[in-house]
């Protein structure tokens, strides 16, 4: 027997991981000009704070890494591929994002006024 999905199940399920997804990762509220509190977020911290896990990625992953080749037994091969490709992920993306801001100035450079 086929169980059918349940969309509210779902969408109850997707709205709840977006929660805990937005939990994670949030940056810091900027403040306008009288020093109040706005809405906007600074760009320039949610980038430091991304390349900022990444590098704690690709740490941990090198450190996991050495350990298992140093014979460490609490360490597997497994786990030193899964560090491995997870910072490998985080890096392209990282640096897709910095290629699509780069184009992105160049195009405003390339603007007339």
């Amino acid at each position: 027997m086929i169980n059918a999905i349940d969309p509210n199940q779902l969408l109850t399920q997707m709205r709840a991981m977006q929660a805990q997804a937005s939990d994670t990762v949030k940056p810091a509220p900027m403040q306008d000009d009288q020093g109040q509190p706005s809405n906007r977020v600074d760009f320039s911290k949610v980038m430091q704070n991304a390349v900022g896990q990444v590098n704690e990625l690709q740490q941990s992953s090198g450190d996991l890494k050495t350990a298992f080749e140093q014979g460490d037994p609490n360490v597997n091969l497994v786990d030193v591929m899964i560090a491995s490709q997870k910072a490998s992920v985080a890096f392209e993306s990282t640096l897709q994002v910095r290629n699509k801001m780069v184009e992105a100035y160049q195009e405003v450079m390339r603007m007339s006024i």
